[in-house]
């Protein structure tokens, strides 16, 4: 049996056995990942952990969590969010959609997908646990937001997508491609919304923050719940704010890297108040890091082994054009549920080459249902942007978030690669 076939069947018993008793997968994981590395393959056990394990991710996830609990502890969050509920005068049902457009214009300015939805999602999920709203909601609408305007011809991943084209000798139209991928994501945008509480949300109004130390109090109508004071901005809350504004700006506009980033403002909040700084090391999402980093240590040996590599070689070997676009599509999008929707489009655009020389099929189309489809499965709890909404969920919900974008995720690995085809691929060919 091949052995990128052997990986394989390894990655369906971690599933497996993670799915049958209540065992962390990242753990279990991290054992597949030796076994198979070292007893089957014969890959040394230190290159098993420096070449497979998610360092940067691991940081990001520890970092990102590590700031926020500080941010939640000292009430900078809550202070946000009373900003934005003030934003939307109360408006509950505008809250989502506010999320999913901002982080959509940020993708669209050139932002690191991954940088938005580290900076965005805690707010998002602060939203969801003080005003009641389902957190995978607010999860999805923070990521759907993000790829509406992940593939704009000036974001990473559209000038990226455009240039892996041009390099392989294809034309394609980089607008439509945008414009495909924003109708897609807004369409699961409206469908998340419906599935999952949005309709709730349809004219209930929350009473607006009053200002403490000076400000107008907002009358409330007898029906709406007692406002809540605001806590004035004291130097804590300030300095995290100020914290998060260099957050912000360091990892969205000059990219530096947002873990390194996002630790070394934890520890100078921590330095400048030592008692929050130990309570919030407990809140960093321990469980979910452990997951994470040791699932995708199993996926970058799967890599390493080339399992990828010898899926999409099977693709040459389909006769029907349209087949052949379902099958590049489909790995696509189980690449990317794991690994980097960049890498996997890097690998996966040139196996459409010899398909599109011999097939009458439209590059752009294909291009387009190629990239949506490895684009939008990034919600899943076991790619970076997924992991960074699961981290910064409640404790008590975490679990029930990461199922539910577990399932999520995976039937998008199934729905995307059919629908793209048939809405983008079968009526041009």
């Amino acid at each position: 049996m091949p052995i990128e076939l052997v990986a394989l069947i390894g990655l369906l018993v971690v599933f497996a056995i993670t799915t049958a008793l209540d065992v962390n997968m990242g753990a279990v994981a991290f054992v597949a990942a030796f076994a198979v590395g070292t007893l089957v393959a014969g890959v040394p056990v230190d290159e098993v952990i420096t070449e497979g394990f998610p360092s940067e991710l691991f940081l990001t996830l520890v970092g990102v969590t590590y700031l926020f609990a500080i941010a939640r502890d000292n009430g900078t969050i809550t202070w946000l969010t009373s900003a934005g509920v003030r934003m939307v005068r109360g408006r509950l049902v505008l809250v989502p959609w506010v999320m999913f457009v901002v982080t959509g214009l940020l993708a669209m300015a050139g932002a690191p997908l991954v940088a938005v939805i580290a900076v965005l999602a805690p707010v998002a999920l602060e939203f969801a646990r003080r005003y009641d709203i389902k957190p995978l909601l607010m999860g999805l609408m923070v990521v759907n937001g993000g790829a509406a305007g992940g593939l704009a011809p000036s974001s990473v991943l559209g000038s990226l997508s455009n240039a892996v084209v041009e390099r392989n000798g294809l034309a394609i139209d980089p607008v439509l491609l945008f414009a495909g991928s924003l109708a897609f994501n807004l369409a699961l945008g409206v469908a998340g919304f419906v599935l999952f509480g949005g309709l709730r949300l349809v004219g209930v109004r929350t009473a607006v923050p009053e200002r403490v130390g000076g400000g107008v109090a907002v009358a409330e109508s007898p029906d709406e719940p007692e406002a809540e004071a605001e806590a004035d901005l004291d130097r804590h809350r300030v300095a995290t704010l100020v914290g998060l504004v260099v957050l912000a700006v360091g990892a969205l506009a000059f990219e530096v890297n947002i873990g390194v980033l996002a630790m070394t403002v934890a520890v100078a909040l921590s330095v400048a108040r030592p008692s929050v700084g130990r309570q919030a090391v407990h809140q960093v999402a321990w469980p979910t890091v452990l997951l994470v980093c040791g699932t995708l240590t199993y996926v970058n040996l799967l890599q390493s082994l080339g399992t990828l590599d010898y899926l999409g070689r099977g693709v040459a070997a389909v006769g029907a054009p349209i087949l052949g676009a379902l099958i590049i599509c489909g790995i696509g999008a189980l690449g990317s549920a794991f690994a980097s929707t960049i890498g996997m489009l890097g690998a996966l655009i040139p196996l459409a080459v010899p398909l599109l020389a011999d097939s009458t099929l439209s590059a752009t189309a294909l291009i387009t249902a190629l990239a949506i489809s490895s684009l939008v499965v990034d919600a899943s709890p076991l790619s970076s942007t997924g992991a960074l909404v699961v981290a910064n969920t409640p404790a008590p919900q975490r679990d029930r978030v990461f199922r539910q974008l577990l399932r999520w995720g995976f039937s998008l690995i199934v729905i995307a690669p059919v629908v793209t085809c048939l809405a983008f691929v079968l009526p041009t060919s």
